[in-house]
């Protein structure tokens, strides 16, 4: 299966698993950083934009075609104004929900039933195609790697940014902070970053 058509939050929650044990990985971060990408999927695409730090909708009609984008859209605009940095965590599983039903109708996640605490039912998620969230994981890699963050392709640019940020596949180095600031301008708004890392930095402490 291809990934490039897939959004940008569809692609950092099918990064986000570890494809030796199944297992998501950072999954307490991973709301966070699926809606982080869904604003700057939606900021680029052009359905949102910036009005005096307020994430406002540029056109009421305005739909994606992708579902879990269009939801999130419909959210925006019938819940209070918020700036970039709070949309980053209000009701953040909402739009990971979405994103993970659209990939298990995809055939991309095979999704399966158990018993939380025992008795409450929740449905867990699996990757049906482990070379996919190894390929995206290794963009991500590139990314960090590359000698100039101006040739890393913007799309691959956001993907790494955010998963950075995140830390959704390992505890970053100052080194890959520091290429994920240089990823960011012209990939992922400031203020969208730096609420997914204060989101991060905010339930690193409450652990």
């Amino acid at each position: 299966m291809l990934h490039g058509s897939l959004s940008l939050p569809a692609r950092l929650c099918l990064l986000s698993w570890d494809t030796a044990t199944g297992e998501p990985l950072a999954a307490d971060r991973l709301p966070y950083l699926v809606r982080a990408g869904a604003l700057t999927e939606l900021a680029r695409r052009g359905p949102l934009t910036d009005v005096d730090g307020i994430v406002t909708p540029a056109d009421l009609d305005a739909r994606t075609g992708d579902h879990a984008l269009d939801d999130f859209l419909e959210l925006v605009m019938e819940s209070r104004p918020r700036t970039w940095a709070e949309w980053v965590t209000a009701h953040a599983s909402v739009t990971l929900d979405a994103v993970r039903a659209g990939l298990a109708a995809d055939g991309r996640l095979r999704p399966g039933k158990r018993r939380a605490l025992g008795f409450l039912p929740r449905v867990d998620y699996s990757p049906v195609d482990p070379g996919e969230t190894t390929a995206l994981q290794k963009a991500v890699r590139r990314a960090l790697a590359a000698p100039s963050a101006a040739r890393v392709p913007p799309e691959d640019a956001a993907l790494a940014a955010l998963a950075t940020t995140a830390g959704a596949l390992a505890p970053p180095s100052g080194a890959d902070l520091a290429r994920a600031e240089e990823l960011t301008r012209g990939a992922v708004a400031g203020e969208i970053r730096g609420g997914l890392a204060a989101a991060v930095e905010a339930r690193a402490r409450a652990a």
